[in-house]
């Protein structure tokens, strides 16, 4: 393979088992392998993960489908909106939708009753997002419309926070909580008990065992990345330092080697010239792959256990690096773009701010065609 996406299973495993001591055994622990398990491989991880999680979480049925034929037998929750003509497939698969909408649920009364099948539905509320979710205003009408259905069945209740990564002042989240417990208590009084009652991100996990509920979805922390530098400085600021091991290691080989004198330029749009009689290496990847264009100039790459700086500008398909410090190289010897070697290391965090984004788009742009090896 010119390209190709390392997964350290014991890496995985570790970061897993972290948050089940911090959950404990009762609070259920959902695996959230949305977005190709955020760049990671989605079957790959899956399968590992199986083994130690309780509830997968994805985006859209065809991540649930996907799951479920490829042997996953774990209870599996769509996390995103699944369109009015694919909710025949949540249905006869028995998984769990996440609604806020009238018509989503009408429709999945009618098909419920159709085919005579129970459908275990998750309410999402809003309570400061400003993104998927339903008003606590409507949420009682919502329950209302539910009840017309014998077989729905409201399984569980979340929200998700908004602003519980980026800082170390965490007001506003605590005030996201306050009106989740408000609303639990209001439907209590309503005589409406919802089993499975969910808030917790990777951050919120790590951050407040008040917000863990019946159950927590961990995400980015499960792949060893940090939500953020800040839940990073909150979360390591008392005795108990949590430990998240990186899963993900991208690797490439070199495709040639060659000599080129000083002020030559590199790449398209002769945006860089090089200021030294210079070795430099072909890599086989670009933006296409998931190497982002705005690492033209500014990537580092690891050759040899050596950081190697990008030359010129990312192509669809081709990079160029400077070797010229490198003594024993090869062609098709091993480079690593995100990872380590030696001990040297290239963080996703590292990646995205070159680019002026974030781990998370790091990871997962990573072009799905790459195949995921599982080491």
């Amino acid at each position: 393979m010119k390209t190709w996406v390392e997964i350290d299973k014991n890496n995985l495993i570790h970061n897993l088992q972290t948050f089940r001591s911090l959950i404990g055994p009762e609070v259920v622990l959902m695996s959230v392998v949305k977005a190709n398990a955020y760049g990671h491989g989605i079957l790959e991880v899956a399968d590992i993960a199986k083994e130690h999680s309780d509830w997968f979480g994805v985006d859209s049925i065809d991540e649930a489908l996907l799951l479920k034929n490829n042997g996953i037998k774990k209870p599996i929750l769509i996390l995103g909106y699944t369109l009015n003509d694919r909710l025949k497939d949540v249905v006869e698969n028995g998984f769990s939708q996440t609604v806020y909408n009238e018509e989503t649920i009408k429709k999945l009364g009618e098909l419920s009753n159709e085919l005579n099948e129970k459908v275990n539905l998750h309410f999402k509320v809003e309570t400061g997002t400003s993104r998927q979710g339903v008003g606590e205003s409507e949420l009682l009408k919502r329950i209302k419309t539910v009840k017309q259905y014998p077989n729905l069945n409201i399984q569980g209740l979340s929200t998700h926070y908004a602003n519980i990564e980026d800082t170390t002042d965490h007001g506003y989240a605590k005030s996201q909580l306050e009106k989740f417990n408000e609303i639990i208590k209001k439907l209590g009084e309503e005589g409406i008990d919802i089993p499975i009652k969910h808030t917790a991100c990777s951050a919120a996990a790590v951050l407040f065992p008040e917000t863990h509920f019946d159950m927590v979805r961990v995400g980015i922390s499960q792949y060893g990345m940090w939500s953020s530098k800040e839940t990073f400085v909150s979360a390591n600021g008392d005795a108990s330092k949590i430990e998240l091991q990186p899963v993900m290691t991208w690797k490439t080989r070199i495709a040639q080697i060659k000599e080129i004198p000083s002020g030559t330029p590199v790449s398209y749009g002769l945006t860089e010239k090089v200021s030294r009689d210079s070795k430099i290496a072909v890599l086989p990847i670009g933006y296409w792959d998931g190497y982002d264009r705005g690492l033209s100039s500014v990537g580092n790459v690891l050759v040899g256990g050596k950081r190697c700086k990008v030359l010129g500008r990312v192509c669809m398909n081709m990079i160029v690096v400077d070797v010229t410090d490198i003594s024993d190289i090869d062609i098709e010897d091993e480079v690593v773009i995100l990872g380590k070697q030696g001990s040297e290391e290239i963080t996703a965090e590292e990646i995205g701010e070159k680019i002026g984004s974030i781990n998370y788009e790091v990871v997962t742009r990573i072009n799905p065609l790459i195949k995921r090896i599982i080491v």
